[in-house]
This record gives structure tokens, C-alpha cells and sequence, in this order.
């Protein structure tokens, strides 16, 4: 880890050293803007272990992978090959959708969709239409964790399923609405989306570290491990999860990148360097979601800090890992971080996740008086 000594560089330190000490593994954050970088790494990689994360390691980014489908399918937009407000099922006919659901309904969750990955209902059970890392269907999961799922077979599931509302009425998060994402850039292109991300913004953009595994349950060199804690004849088990086929959460958080590809990425979005301005401004256009301080856009979260000011973002947990990615508007400042830790059904880790997300954001947008970036070295 390389880090100067300035008071601004302890206080980050001290920072992720103590949301390690709420929970986590291991944490690595790095903090950009116009005068350089800061990045520094707290905790282990591996449970035993002494070394630190690799600030240089790869993470599976989970739901940071909707910016990136968002990204796409919105220069396709701008290339007049995909209409923001024509129905969906003009493209993707096959699986009946309702006409009333667009693009942009798909990329702002109001499209009403039953989220594969499970839906709360109104008496507080969770209906999973899949195995998933989380409540009932945890072990199930587990002993699964390698099985393949089609997008077409994660769509059907969902749609088997009643919509949660009307669309364009309401907002909730559904995974399923990038998979009908990811359909529609394969329909349009006639490509994978794994061809047209390299093609259009992992090429151009230089993510060295950025992989869309498909069903690969392998991660690249270097990386921290990830954890899953469950009970075996009522005694406590802990299984490395490092390797799993992400095919269960495909295009709404399957991807694998870094910190620092991460960091270029959401500024060179936010930059302008990858989508026209009217069209960016419609990505970041808040439209509300009922979390209070927290809208949301076409694939990025528009969130008001403490302070007063506004942060674009997205963030993604899942099985043992977690990644944050954060923005001022105008790209110029980013926090992008990765986490592991040992998972559990229970979601033991949900409080501390907030918590740190809240002091990261607390700490680099919101103090104010001195920039923490620091070149490295």
C-alpha cells in the first residue's frame, strides 16, 4: 500500500481500517480527482491470511454492472437504432411483454417486471422465483452455485411471475429488467454483449481489468476471496465462494472489474465521453424511488449527501463481495471501492454495508475543507 502522510490520507486510512473492524475482510479504496489519487487497502485477502487486499485486485462489481448495460444501451440510442420511449417488446416480441413497457422503463426500474432475484410482498415474504445467497433459498444456492442460467430462462421465470405494478407507475429494482436489457443490445447488434462492451467502452476506455464472465465461475489474478457462513447439522460452516458461475444475477450484476477501472469508467461517463449530453442528462435525470435521499436514473442512483450536494452512483453486493462507485456530477471527483467479506443467508453484512457506504461518502464528498487525493507514492 502506498500513502502519504498527510492528515487527509490517516483519516482515510483510519477510515476503511474501521469498516473492516465492523464486519468486512478486507476493503480497498481509491479516491480520484484533479489533483491525483489516493488509494490504500485494510485488512486480509483471505481468511488466515496477512496479506492485504490487492489495490490492484479484481472484485465482482454485482449491480455496478447496470451502468455499464445502461451506458450501451444508451448509445444505441444516440445511434437512432434503439428509440428511449418505443415499447421493448417491438425488439424482443417473443416473451409477451406488456406494450406500455419501454427502454427507458427498463433502465429506470418502472417497468413494473417481477425481479427474478426476489420480490418482498406486502406481508414481508420474500418470493424468490430462483435460488439466490440470501434467506430461504440460501443453501440451495450453495449447492447449486455453479449451474448456468440462460438470460431467456431468467426472463420467462420473471415473467411467470405478477407484475409488481402498472407500467411507468411505480419504481422497484428489478435485475430483470437489465437481462431484457441485455436481449435487446444482442437483438439490435446482432452481437454478444460481451463483444459490443469490449467494442464500445472497455476497448475505448483502456478497462484492462474489466470481464464479463457470462458462466465462467473463474475471477482474474489478483484478488481478495469471498466467504458464505451456513449451518451443517447445526454447526457453523465457512466455504470459500471465490469461484461461482454469476450466471444467476446475468447482466444485472455479473461483471468483474477493479477499482481503477471502475474509477475511469464513471469518469469518463459522466465526463461526456461516452454519451452525447442530452442523453447523459437523461441518465442522470432523478426520478424518485421512495428511498429517502436516494432517486434514481437510467442505470446510476442520483444521491443527495448530507451536505447537500449530489452524487452519482451506483453499488453492488453479492455472495462475499461488494463494490462501491461513486461520482460528482461532472466526473471529476470519483470513490470507487471494493469489499469482501464472509456472507450468510441472513445478510448479516447488510448493516455494516450501509454504514460504510454512508462514512465513505461522508468522508470524500462531504468534509470539504481539503481535498484526500494525494498522488500515490
Amino acid at each position: 500500500m502506498s500513502v502519504s502522510h498527510s492528515e487527509q490520507d490517516e483519516r482515510l486510512l483510519r477510515t476503511i481500517e474501521e469498516i473492516v473492524d465492523s464486519g468486512f475482510l478486507g476493503v480497498t479504496l481509491r479516491v480520484r480527482d484533479d489533483h491525483g489519487e489516493w488509494v490504500g487497502s485494510a485488512g486480509v485477502a483471505e481468511l488466515g491470511g496477512a496479506e492485504q487486499p490487492p489495490t490492484d485486485g479484481h472484485v465482482r462489481i454485482s449491480s455496478n454492472t447496470k451502468t455499464f448495460t445502461a451506458t450501451l444501451v444508451l448509445q444505441l440510442v444516440a445511434e437512432g437504432r434503439i428509440a428511449l420511449d418505443a415499447p421493448v417488446t417491438d425488439h424482443l416480441p417473443e416473451f409477451g411483454l406488456d406494450r406500455r413497457i419501454t427502454v427507458r422503463m427498463l433502465l429506470q426500474h418502472t417497468s413494473g417486471v417481477f425481479n427474478f432475484t426476489g420480490e418482498v410482498d406486502a406481508d414481508g415474504t420474500i418470493v424468490h422465483a430462483i435460488p439466490v445467497p440470501y434467506g430461504a433459498t440460501g443453501r440451495q444456492w450453495l449447492d447449486n452455485r455453479f449451474h448456468t442460467y440462460r438470460p431467456e430462462e431468467l426472463v420467462e421465470v420473471a415473467l411467470s411471475e405478477p407484475a409488481r405494478f402498472e407500467p411507468g407507475t411505480g419504481w422497484s429494482y428489478s435485475n430483470t429488467n437489465y437481462v431484457l436489457a441485455r436481449l435487446l443490445i444482442e437483438k439490435v447488434t446482432g452481437r454478444s454483449l460481451a463483444e459490443e462492451m469490449r467494442l464500445r467502452i472497455i476497448g475505448p476506455l483502456g478497462l484492462s481489468g474489466t470481464v464479463l464472465p457470462d458462466a465462467s465461475p473463474e475471477i482474474p489474478e489478483p484478488h481478495a476471496h469471498a466467504y458464505y457462513r451456513y449451518a451443517d447439522d447445526d454447526r457453523q460452516q465457512t466455504i470459500d465462494i471465490t469461484r461461482q458461475n454469476p450466471s444467476w444475477v446475468c447482466t444485472g450484476g455479473d461483471m468483474i472489474s477493479t477499482t481503477a477501472d471502475l474509477a475511469g469508467f464513471i469518469s469518463a461517463l459522466l465526463g461526456g465521453k461516452l454519451l452525447p449530453a442530452p442523453l447523459l442528462a437523461e441518465m442522470c435525470t432523478p426520478h424518485p424511488t421512495g428511498i429517502p435521499d436516494m432517486d434514481y436514473g437510467l442505470g446510476v442512483f442520483v444521491l443527495t449527501t448530507e451536505g447537500g450536494g449530489t452524487v452519482i452512483c451506483h453499488n453492488g453486493a453479492a455472495a462475499g463481495y461488494a463494490a462501491l462507485m461513486y461520482s460528482t456530477p461532472d466526473g471529476s471527483k470519483t470513490l470507487t471501492a471494493a469489499l469482501n467479506c464472509v456472507d450468510d443467508a441472513d445478510l448479516s453484512i447488510a448493516t455494516a454495508f450501509r454504514n460504510a457506504q454512508r462514512r465513505l461518502v461522508d468522508e470524500v464528498f462531504c468534509v470539504g475543507q481539503a481535498d484526500p487525493a494525494r498522488p500515490v507514492g
